[in-house]
């Protein structure tokens, strides 16, 4: 049968004029009785039985067929970082993209929070088609970022919120150079360096205190992202050697869901007023009945510490208080005096500027920067003159006792005692473990 079907074919087109322009038109087949026979005698399946759908198919369906996948559709993000003066206009007009697109985007976030905040480090990503703006991402940090997308209903926002993984690791260290080398060498990031030096900033001057051979050990939490470290931590406990005196302290987060450092025995680790108001700076002048004043050429009492560093540099306000001088001070320069309480003020000099926004009669927050180093006034060169007085009275502010915080809550004392013990124990196992680590090494 089949050769008879394929010979008439050829005959077909044997026959057709080569010079025709149509093709012919395709002549009915007999059907053969077999064929007909087997289309209409396939057997019935009933519902309990399932068919072969080989035995269905035609021939050519039987052989395996290799599907290739559907490629995904790639996405063309441009990407642009946020800097200083920075806004949508400036942002949309480097894309591409007009007025008319900002309009459409600002009424579109109008009433949410969605790109109130443009600051230099973020980044505005556009996905752009055809001239049609058709998403726009946000990235505020690594973990947060808005997503605004184009759909039949208009611009849809979405919040895109990412979890990092929480590890905790160890380091340690001696001090042979800076706290800050040191620490790095360790493995800290500078966050972290930050953080250990807030931590005992109230009881260590780090920019003054810090010897050769200090020792220091942290445990830690280091959050990452996809495999790699991000700027993200939390010191869970951490110890301080400084000129024998040992100081620890633990991150303890209480019932209401508060973070606090405190003591082992639960006293507070933040104190009413810092040790220093500027951050690893070296000392020029430590405190004095009298010295040989560099610009007078004669003695005169130094009731202050005088912290050498670079013009601009920020000074924090060593602790809560309330400005009452903000000016020029003859030899002092440009000068910030602070009432805390009743009795007690600090006098901050030689000032480059002061910070904008505050006045006479201001309040401030402990660590708030309230100026910058300067050299203004009777000064040979740019530095903090620091001075603590209480009534009235010079103390020395790098041994003045300082009033501590409150200690731990009764109410949270078992919860904290069993927290203290569990990381201080961490790090103890852990200084073992590398002590170990060292000694079978040889090191």
């Amino acid at each position: 049968m089949a050769a008879a079907m394929l010979t008439t074919l050829v005959a077909i087109f044997i026959l057709w004029p080569a010079d025709s322009t149509t093709l012919p038109v395709p002549v009915p087949m007999p059907v053969p009785e077999e064929s007909a026979t087997t289309a209409t005698t396939t057997p019935a399946h009933s519902p309990d039985t399932k068919p072969d759908m080989a035995e269905l198919l035609p021939e050519p369906s039987k052989q395996a067929v290799e599907l290739k996948p559907v490629p995904a559709r790639i996405e063309n993000w441009v990407e642009y970082p946020v800097k200083s003066g920075d806004n949508l206009t400036t942002l949309f007009k480097r894309a591409g993209l007009g007025p008319r697109d900002v309009y459409r985007i600002s009424q579109a976030v109008s009433g949410s929070d969605a790109l109130q905040r443009l600051r230099p480090g973020q980044t505005l990503a556009f996905l752009i088609e055809d001239g049609l703006l058709r998403k726009l991402r946000h990235a505020q940090d690594q973990l947060n970022s808005t997503l605004l997308e184009l759909t039949d209903s208009g611009y849809q926002i979405r919040k895109l919120e990412r979890t990092p993984e929480p590890r905790t690791l160890y380091a340690a260290g001696t001090i042979t150079r800076s706290l800050f080398l040191d620490a790095a060498d360790a493995g800290l990031s500078n966050r972290t360096i930050m953080q250990l030096a807030e931590i005992f900033g109230w009881d260590i001057d780090f920019a003054l205190d810090i010897r050769e051979g200090d020792h220091f050990r942290v445990l830690y939490e280091q959050d990452y992202l996809d495999g790699e470290a991000i700027d993200q931590s939390r010191i869970l406990a951490a110890e301080f050697i400084n000129q024998g005196k040992t100081f620890a302290a633990v991150r303890f987060t209480d019932s209401e869901g508060n973070s606090q450092y405190f003591a082992p025995d639960g006293r507070s680790m933040r104190k009413a007023f810092l040790r220093s108001p500027v951050d690893f700076s070296r000392i020029s002048s430590r405190f004095k009945p009298e010295r040989f004043h560099p610009v007078l050429g004669k003695k005169r009492p130094h009731r202050g510490v005088d912290y050498a560093a670079a013009t601009g540099t920020p000074i924090k306000a060593a602790g809560d208080g309330k400005i009452i001088w903000r000016g020029t001070k003859g030899g002092y320069g440009r000068t910030v005096i602070l009432q805390h309480g009743s009795n007690i003020t600090t006098l901050y000099a030689h000032m480059s500027r002061y910070q904008k926004g505050l006045s006479n009669g201001s309040r401030v927050k402990q660590g708030q920067i309230i100026g910058y180093v300067g050299a203004s006034g009777l000064a040979t060169g740019p530095h903090l003159h620091y001075e603590f007085r209480v009534n009235e009275v010079h103390k020395n502010p790098l041994t003045v006792a300082l009033p501590a915080a409150d200690p731990i809550a009764e109410r949270e004392r078992p919860a904290f005692q069993a927290e203290s013990q569990r990381l201080l124990s961490a790090l103890s196992q852990h200084a073992n473990t590398q002590l170990a680590l060292s000694e079978g090494s040889g090191q």
